[in-house]
């Protein structure tokens, strides 16, 4: 009991460690990046970033937290409440570092530097936030709540709402040409988002069907090195029972899968898919496989030696 609590007290700490840094990355980006060259991000960051430059730079942080009260009372009615905690402190630490920044120098160069440094330490920043289970940004908390009423997905919403403040904004300061730059900078934070939480090695889902599966099962897990699942399956047409074959793969590990599959079985039927993230257990990996079967070897070496 005593080593659960410890467990779950350091993954706290932890995931609040990852969360400053996530939320230092974002006030970086706004304070040095965004905000001096007039350009702001979606979302609730947004509207502060508007009324900051309407009423004061000073003002910045205190928008960010009232504006996300309400979305925090909503995660508190609708969600679940750990996360209505990292919200909070995801929240509270974004706000401390704006307001410690304020006074940073901006950065001097050019509209496409900004973008993409600016967009991409944004992007990275929130990535962290989002991936220790906390969010900056209570249009998220909104979107949700539409998709579970309403059906629209969360990433229409968010989309749309986003687009409607950015439109706001080149209407209140009669330039559209800061309008679209920030719409710019938020295509290149939401893509550095998605890097951050998904990672970029790409990871593929396969199914495989197959006249041969035993056989294909054999060369997958003896030349390929890796692991997979046997599903019984039944043939929608012809009635006949067929084992589908399962399998996790990476990209650069795809065409070598293909090629192996396809060489064995020319008929064989593979559908594969993007995953966005794989979570392992105690399963072993390709390359813990592969150093087992150097022990292996080493043993039978010195055995008979």
């Amino acid at each position: 009991m005593v080593k659960k609590t410890r467990k779950t007290f350091w993954g706290f700490f932890t995931s609040i460690l990852i969360t400053a840094f996530g939320a230092l990355l974002a006030a970086i980006s706004i304070r040095v990046f965004l905000y001096p060259n007039q350009l702001i991000d979606g979302g609730v960051v947004g509207i502060s970033l508007i009324c900051a430059r309407i009423f004061g730079s000073n003002y910045l942080s205190i928008f960010l937290i009232l504006l996300n009260l309400p979305f925090i009372y909503l995660a508190y009615k609708h969600i679940r409440k750990t996360f209505v905690v990292h919200m909070f402190i995801a929240v509270v630490l974004f706000a401390i570092f704006l307001s410690i920044l304020e006074n940073v120098p901006a950065f001097d160069g050019d509209f496409l530097e900004v973008i993409v440094i600016g967009g991409a330490l944004l992007g990275t920043g929130v990535g962290f936030i989002i991936k220790s289970g906390g969010c900056t940004d209570g249009t998220e908390i909104l979107a949700i709540i539409i998709n579970r009423k309403f059906g629209f997905t969360v990433g229409q919403i968010i989309l749309t709402i986003n687009v409607f403040i950015f439109a706001v904004y080149g209407w209140i300061f009669k330039d559209w040409h800061i309008a679209v730059k920030s719409l710019m900078t938020y295509i290149v934070a939401f893509k550095m988002i998605d890097i951050v939480i998904a990672g970029l090695d790409e990871v593929k889902s396969v199914l495989i069907m197959t006249t041969k599966p035993k056989k294909i099962q054999d060369l997958i897990t003896r030349k390929l090195g890796l692991g997979l699942t046997v599903i019984p399956g039944i043939g929608g047409y012809s009635g006949e029972d067929r084992d589908i074959l399962f399998i996790i793969v990476e990209r650069l590990d795809l065409a070598e899968l293909k090629n192996l599959v396809l060489t064995e079985d020319p008929l064989a039927f593979m559908a594969i898919e993007n995953l966005h993230e794989v979570a392992y257990g105690r399963q072993i990996s390709k390359v813990s496989q592969r150093k087992n079967k150097q022990l292996k070897k080493k043993k039978k070496f010195f055995k008979f030696n």
